[in-house]
């Protein structure tokens, strides 16, 4: 079955969550830095990174896991998804954090103050929007409720064009998914006119630079960490 990305989640919200919680598509494959190997990774390495306790995570997927995990890691995280499913999902299993969470598109102004968060991470959710958005209202805006200093953590599929392919994650027939790819050099240089600067790495002990693993499909990826100065 070949999916939209919005009804996709629509359709495997909960198939979705259990995966993300049992982390069983969490483990990255030929990663370009050898301190990089899942999804925990990434989750400590922006707590480590970030001035403050304060962040966003911008699409937090069904059930809302590293917005639970960061807050019982002693942080003061919300939670944003463009999916109601979701985010009725992460309330459903983590009420304690439900009023953290709340749909919003992020192809959209974020209903945030400027320079309210500490830290952003997007993870794997630009690949749901056209560049010209994400580049002219998504990043910005990212930017924009940043505090200075702050990090945004973004995590997207590389490449050029548009791409289908099969997840075999869902059931015995696999589903087919349409992903945008993006120019990771064309990003950075975007946050830069915004007045941020990629984090470089510190060797073998400390993420940093660009990034580069592939995930269960599979598809190659880029993350990087980028601070307002």
């Amino acid at each position: 079955m070949k999916y939209e990305s919005l009804d996709f989640y629509r359709d495997n919200t909960l198939r979705y969550s259990e995966l993300s919680h049992d982390f069983t598509n969490s483990v990255y494959t030929d990663s370009s830095h050898p301190g990089l190997r899942d999804d925990m990774d990434l989750l400590r390495r922006i707590s480590e990174l970030a001035p403050g306790k304060r962040g966003l995570d911008a699409g937090c997927g069904p059930g809302g896991r590293n917005v639970h995990l960061l807050n019982t890691w002693g942080l003061n995280v919300d939670g944003i998804d463009a999916v109601e499913e979701n985010i009725d999902l992460s309330k459903e299993l983590h009420t304690e954090i439900s009023d953290k969470l709340q749909v919003v598109d992020i192809g959209m102004e974020l209903p945030f103050d400027d320079a309210a968060f500490d830290f952003v991470m997007c993870n794997g959710v630009i690949q749901h929007l056209p560049p010209e958005t994400t580049e002219n209202i998504t990043v910005p805006e990212f930017v924009r409720v940043l505090a200075s200093g702050g990090i945004l953590q973004l995590m997207f599929k590389i490449g050029s064009g548009v791409v289908s392919v099969l997840d075999k994650a869902y059931g015995s027939d696999s589903v087919e998914r349409t992903f945008q790819l993006y120019d990771e050099h064309r990003l950075v240089s975007v946050l830069e006119n915004l007045g941020c600067s990629v984090v470089p790495s510190a060797g073998e002990n400390e993420l940093g630079g660009l990034i580069y693993f592939n995930d269960h499909k599979p598809m190659r990826y880029c993350v990087f960490w980028a601070r307002k100065t």
